[in-house]
């Protein structure tokens, strides 16, 4: 986890998270249907990450590991890059290829690549 430093990545996750609770963020649910990890990490992948769990089954998000099992697919993100990513300031291909954020898909639709189903989340 984390140290007690906040991240700015926070609010953006905080406004994701009642944006699901409105008629729009259930249409995303339902089109959606998956279950994203999120690790975000304050300078450096893999170092004092905090963890969201972006719930598209369900239409919530949660900080901390997933209860459910598995997620689906699971990003790794400075908070910086995560920021720049959701705000729309970076591409998030660009940023993948970049190795700019790292990605894991545990059990992704068996009909799809990793690349297409890390890259629903954007849509």
């Amino acid at each position: 986890m984390a140290n007690s430093t906040s991240l700015k990545s926070d609010a953006l996750l905080e406004q994701m998270k009642l944006h699901l609770a409105t008629d729009a963020g259930k249409q995303i649910t339902k089109k959606i249907g998956l279950v994203y990890q999120i690790n975000i990490a304050p300078k450096k992948i893999g170092f004092n990450e905090e963890t969201y769990i972006v719930d598209l089954k369900k239409g919530e998000v949660t900080k901390g590991p997933y209860e459910g099992g598995k997620p689906d697919a699971t990003f790794s993100f400075k908070d910086e890059d995560f920021v720049k990513v959701a705000t729309g300031k970076m591409n998030p291909q660009i940023a993948f290829m970049s190795s700019l954020i790292w990605t894991g898909v545990q059990g992704c639709n068996e009909d799809k690549g990793q690349f297409e189903c890390s890259t629903e989340i954007h849509s």
